[in-house]
């Protein structure tokens, strides 16, 4: 008996007595996060200069997704890949988990704010660069590494945890 248990948008795991089947992997399922994120910022900068409440609905969603993306990448991700015993790996880690405080930190500052204030679309901007700086860091460094150094079954394991993870994150509210 088999049956279909949507976990992470179009995400499918399939179920059986004897396997598990996912479709993505960790690096997969955080690459398509990061495809989220960057789609929803070409969004607030199209909004228009005085579309306040549009720019505030956008800021909204990008919010939710960092939020759980960095908790997922924290609670998950992260420990698995420092659990390579290359230093430069970990110091990668190390480095992405301070890059989360400074976005986390935006995030709150932004979201406190209303749209319309000065510095508002200053501190969006500020906080995209940040996320695009952090992105580009590990898709090019972190994610090879992963790649490398955890089987493809870890790897697969571990998008299954996560897309459970920040499915529980994005529902609970």
């Amino acid at each position: 008996v088999k049956r279909c248990v949507p976990v992470y948008a179009s995400l499918q795991v399939s179920y059986s007595h004897k396997k598990e089947r996912i479709y993505m992997n960790a690096t997969h399922l955080l690459k398509k996060d990061h495809a989220t994120v960057k789609e929803l910022f070409i969004q607030f900068e199209k909004a228009g200069d005085r579309a306040y409440q549009k720019k505030q609905t956008i800021f909204e969603k990008i919010h939710r997704e960092l939020e759980a993306h960095a908790e997922v990448e924290e609670e998950l991700f992260y420990p698995a890949v420092k659990q390579i015993r290359s230093e430069e790996v970990k110091d990668l880690v190390r480095e992405a988990t301070e890059e989360h405080k400074v976005v986390k930190t935006l995030l709150a500052e932004i979201a406190a704010m209303s749209a319309q204030e000065e510095q508002y679309e200053a501190k969006v901007t500020v906080l995209k660069e940040s996320v695009e700086h952090h992105v580009k860091e590990e898709e090019s460094e972190m994610f090879p590494a992963a790649t490398q150094h955890l089987t493809k079954e870890r790897l697969e394991a571990l998008g299954v945890e996560m897309a459970i993870r920040k499915e529980a994150l994005t529902t609970q509210e």
